[in-house]
């Protein structure tokens, strides 16, 4: 079938060679595509919408034919969720997750840890089913304990393939879309467990955590003067092996034990010799637990981003692993086999995937656990497989070195789990407490209801799809129209109808409707024309209309689209034309005033006023099927609609009549006219007799005589105020003029706006009051002092001389009179002298102002600092060179410049959120400060400082952060201070630590550690022993709640 474009062409050639009036039901049927020929299947490889009778393509090809069962439906067989058998439970992925699941599945296969855990006394064991209010509720573990016992319970004896642990992630306040550190979340879990079951009474439960997973180490020093020994006893639950530079597992070990010499100025001071001696350090293994966890440090902390990385080095280790040679007591057995290896695979510290390899201490199989999935390995051996596949590859990726027989390889391991081995096969007989098995009962028994009800639906869905089929099967067979009565329903539910996976709607026609309520012509390549039996079969089964028949085909609609086609083909010759006749010139009274903008576009108008005729007609009935179009929408369309001009509305003026500007008009013949107003036969119509409007006119004459009266009262006040004007010869209060006694003051906004005025007349409106009660409080009094008004709000006011003072009183209104005034008090010579302002000083109000000024200081938003980075302990005093010490860099922004009235200043943003306070002073002075005041507290930058945009309620740790990619400083190498204050409290914000707009902070760093390796030492707590001694006091006080936040930074 031909494309879409020419069958559309091919509807309407005949339109070129008929007038509308000559439309006959022939070209309306040729229009509507009736006899256009059907498509035939295996011929046509996709439907045709520019033919309504093609019928391929539609998804009947999915119900000819024999058809499978399974296709009917898209429910999954319930059996793929039941647990296989000889298999372990699964566990949710809760979006970030994944490192939770691997330690729950490595703390499950851990048998005593599981046996101790079920012998724990537990609220759940009074819950009891046989209660008919109990059968109802769900059990809802209270503490950390009774998670995991319900948990355990579940991945020992549940039927499905996984349990959602939820409950206990929510219990712990874990952020399920943030990923944590799996180190730190092991760590911490482990000290809140110890804790919670030391409160038992049985010991077994009481002491598992010790037994199962506690050593001790000591840190011991010793003088090389004296020998003196000294011992610091230290329990672990894991060792944090550095893996930095190493290959071998037992090299990582080896380095966590080696001797470290303390000379020059890290001596030990050494209580036997009384002084600071040489000494060595290192470590002495004690006892060993019998789960051996070994943290390998693959996520360090990278100093010069600040931020953690990953190290994806290949770190081999043996599946056998004899630690009697680090162990300062021998003679007991320290042989450990693996048992779990814990893999994070991706390339970055803040993302990638946990899993976990786990085997099984009953039967000895490896299994790989990864969230929901298990999987079995073969041959009861241990195989890391893809998990050693980075996600990123590089250019730079080492080659995986080859391993013996029983040793391993991996550059994602960070975690490997090693039992000490016993002759006594390990117990296999951990039975699930009753009260727990009752749980997990009721549990399964709810998971098989719900298989036999996604089994029921199944049915149903089956059942439904194979009487669709037959109805398809006999329903598309009769569907082509032919020569038989006919009807039009829309291709959109025809394909809904024959899709299995949406059921079929009540058939909607109203979309397809003109503004006549028939079918419209444009509609037609979505519309497909089916034979009288098939419409009767669907309407009386699925309901709807309105029924499109034979007459629904609109002749006004084609007869209104042969008209636009024949304007279309016509309109260039009609362009030429009118070119021509705009040539001629117009001769009397015979002409029409025209737009000289619509002459410009006049072809292009027509062309989209063509245009829109047909759109207006496809969206005058859209009703239903979503294309109903909102109220408010349409309301504000029209809107927009009726802003744009229109032809010829260029030379209207705002009272609907002939503009007065004769230069945006001309006249054009009554030939020209005649062919536009075929085109725009609604154009406001002038001819040349029509005079312009009258109310124009006299707004015009009014305007002129304004603006002459303006410039009368600009030069008159001008003359009478020269200096004020040109701002010459102003008087001084810190210099008081000898020649007076004294002063008037006015706001210096009424000063401004005048010489708007003056400057301007015609274009600004002239100033006709003298405003001072901007400058008094409610009560009437001064809000400045005569020192401020000296200094900081000098900006605020202008001084008027006494003759000056009496023109402006003659030439505007004055609300208040505010003058200041000089005496000489005393007989002595030199007399005394006191300035004496008039209304005198509201002290209760001006206090308000300050407390209100330093208020906004510390509630400012994106205002902007200065951080200075000192250098050799000496800071570049701007101050005393400043020419020196300007940036020769700078840009125009940070450069002095006089802004307008009322710009707020970019660096100065005061918030505007919050809740407001009371201010003491009156409301018109507030509003005249925030219109009017602007001090000009701009700082020029120097040499080695660099601007930042802060806020008050930002805290000092945030502004580190800043500082760091500023200039490359870690913050913990960063030193502040401002105005010789130092800044140390990290939680403050810089609102309550005296940081306000442009302040400048001195910046002092420390130098960086050049030696990585004991930049290491530091991260793993080697370097101090306090440390040590500081982690295992603390780590028991951190709460699960806020241990999700993401800690930006550390501090040694």
């Amino acid at each position: 079938m031909a494309p879409r474009l020419q069958l559309e062409k091919a509807a309407w050639r005949w339109a070129e060679t008929v007038r509308p009036e000559e439309v006959s039901q022939e070209h309306i049927e040729t229009a509507y595509r009736i006899w256009l020929e059907p498509c035939i299947r295996g011929v046509c490889r996709r439907n045709c919408k520019g033919n309504p009778n093609c019928l391929v393509g539609i998804g009947e090809h999915i119900w000819l034919g024999e058809i499978d069962e399974n296709s009917f439906h898209n429910i999954d067989d319930p059996n793929c969720e039941r647990r296989k058998k000889n298999s372990f439970v699964g566990l949710t992925n809760l979006g970030a997750t994944c490192y939770v699941n691997t330690f729950l599945q490595v703390w499950f296969l851990n048998l005593e840890l599981r046996q101790a855990l079920y012998l724990c006394p537990s609220t759940c064991s009074d819950y009891r089913l046989e209660d008919d209010i109990q059968k109802e509720k769900d059990y809802e573990p209270q503490t950390i304990c009774e998670h995991l016992q319900y948990l355990f319970a579940l991945l020992q004896n549940s039927n499905r393939r996984y349990i959602d642990p939820s409950g206990f992630v929510k219990a712990l306040g874990l952020d399920t879309g943030q990923q944590q550190d799996a180190q730190e979340f092991s760590k911490l879990f482990m000290s809140l467990l110890e804790d919670t079951l030391s409160k038992q009474k049985n010991p077994d439960v009481r002491n598992i955590v010790q037994q199962q997973f506690c050593g001790e180490y000591a840190y011991v020093t010793v003088c090389n003067q004296c020998g003196r020994e000294s011992k610091l006893l230290s329990k672990f639950y894991e060792l944090e092996l550095n893996i930095q530079g190493h290959k071998q597992l037992t090299d990582c070990i080896s380095e966590f034990l080696k001797e470290e010499k303390l000379e020059g100025d890290n001596r030990y001071f050494c209580e036997n010799c009384q002084s600071k001696q040489n000494a060595t350090r290192k470590i002495r293994l004690l006892s060993l637990p019998c789960t051996l966890n070994l943290q390998l440090m693959r996520f360090v902390f990278d100093r010069q981003t600040g931020h953690k990385k990953k190290l994806n080095t290949y770190i081999g280790f043996s599946e056998i692993l004899d630690m009697e040679p680090y162990v300062e007591h021998k003679g007991g057995s320290y042989v450990y086999e693996l048992s779990a290896v814990l893999i994070h695979r991706g390339v970055s510290a803040y993302s990638g995937h946990y899993i976990a390899h786990v085997k099984d201490p009953q039967s000895g199989e490896w299994y790989k656990f990864n969230d929901e999935d298990i999987e079995k390995m073969e041959g009861k051996k241990l195989q890391l497989g893809i998990e050693e596949d980075l996600a990123e590859p590089s250019k730079s990726q080492t080659r995986k070195p080859k391993c013996g027989k029983g040793t391993h390889c991996s550059r994602n391991a960070y975690m490997l789990v090693y039992r000490l081995q016993t002759q006594e096969k390990p117990n296999t007989t951990v039975q699930v407490p009753a009260f727990l098995q009752e749980l997990v009962d009721r549990d399964n028994s709810k998971f098989e209801e719900w298989c036999i009800e996604m089994a029921e639906m199944r049915k149903q869905s089956v059942d439904k799809g194979k009487a669709k089929h037959e109805e398809v099967k006999e329903l598309y067979q009769r569907l082509p129209a032919g020569a038989e009565p006919y009807e039009f329903v829309s291709l959109e539910w025809l394909q809904k109808w024959l899709d299995e996976s949406t059921p079929t709607k009540p058939i909607d026609n109203h979309a397809c409707l003109c503004s006549h309520d028939k079918l419209h012509p444009d509609k037609i390549s979505i519309m497909k024309r089916i034979s009288e039996y098939a419409a009767d079969i669907f309407y009386s089964r699925y309901g709807g209309g309105p029924r499109l028949t034979v007459k629904a085909l609109c002749k006004e609609c084609v007869v209104e689209r042969c008209r636009i086609l024949r304007l279309k083909n016509q309109l260039n010759e009609d362009y030429k034309t009118v070119n021509n006749l705009l040539k001629v010139a117009v001769k009397g009274n015979d002409g029409f005033w025209v737009g000289k903008s619509s002459l410009r576009s006049w072809r292009q108008l027509a062309l989209e006023q063509l245009d829109e005729q047909d759109g207006d007609a496809e969206q005058s009935n859209g009703k239903m099927n979503g294309s109903t179009l909102n109220k408010d929408e349409s309301k504000e369309e029209r809107k927009e609609e009726e802003e744009e001009l229109n032809f010829n509305e260029d030379i209207l003026c705002p009272h609907g009549e002939l503009c007065i500007s004769e230069n945006e008009r001309r006249l054009v013949s009554k030939e020209a006219w005649s062919k536009l107003q075929q085109y725009f036969p609604k154009a406001p119509e002038f001819p040349s007799y029509k005079e312009c409007c009258s109310q124009c006119k006299i707004l015009e004459r009014e305007g002129e005589e304004n603006e002459a009266l303006h410039k009368m009262i600009a030069n008159e006040q001008k003359t009478s105020l020269p200096n004020l004007f040109q701002d010459k010869n102003r008087p001084c209060l810190s210099n008081w003029p000898e020649d007076t006694d004294v002063l008037y003051i006015v706001s210096q906004f009424f000063v401004e706006e005048w010489r708007k005025f003056v400057r301007k007349p015609a274009r600004c409106s002239p100033v006709s009051s003298v405003g001072n009660s901007a400058l008094l409080c409610p009560h009437g009094g001064l809000m400045f002092t005569f020192a401020s008004m000296t200094k900081e709000d000098s900006k605020l006011i202008a001084l008027i001389w006494p003759s000056e003072w009496q023109m402006i009183q003659k030439l505007f209104v004055v609300d208040h009179v505010i003058k200041i005034t000089r005496i000489e008090v005393g007989d002595v010579n030199p007399s005394e002298t006191q300035y004496i302002s008039e209304p005198k000083l509201c002290p209760e109000c001006r206090e308000g102002l300050l407390c209100q000024q330093q208020r906004d200081l510390r509630e400012y938003t994106q205002a902007t600092i200065y951080v200075h980075k000192v250098v050799d302990n000496k800071k570049v005093m701007k101050d005393s060179a400043p020419e020196l010490n300007v940036s020769s860099s700078e840009t125009e922004e940070d450069k002095e410049e006089a802004k307008p009235d009322g710009e707020k200043d970019p660096d100065f943003n005061q918030s505007n959120g919050g809740t407001k306070r009371q201010k003491i002073s009156h409301q018109n002075y507030i509003a005249y400060q925030k219109q009017v005041i602007r001090r000009s507290m701009r700082h020029r930058k120097v040499r080695g400082e660099k601007a930042l945009l802060v806020s008050a309620n930002q805290t000092l740790k945030e502004l580190k952060i800043q500082i760091m990619h500023a200039f490359s400083v870690a913050p913990f190498d960063q030193n502040l201070s401002i105005d010789g204050k130092i800044l140390s409290d990290d939680c403050a914000t810089l609102g309550t630590l005296g940081v306000i707009p442009e302040s400048v902070i001195l910046l002092k760093a420390d130098e960086p550690i050049a030696d990585y390796a004991a930049m290491d030492d530091v991260m793993q707590g080697k370097d101090e022993f306090v440390l040590g001694i500081c982690w295992l006091g603390v780590r028991r006080r951190w709460d699960f709640t806020y241990w999700s936040v993401n800690i930006q930074y550390f501090y040694f």
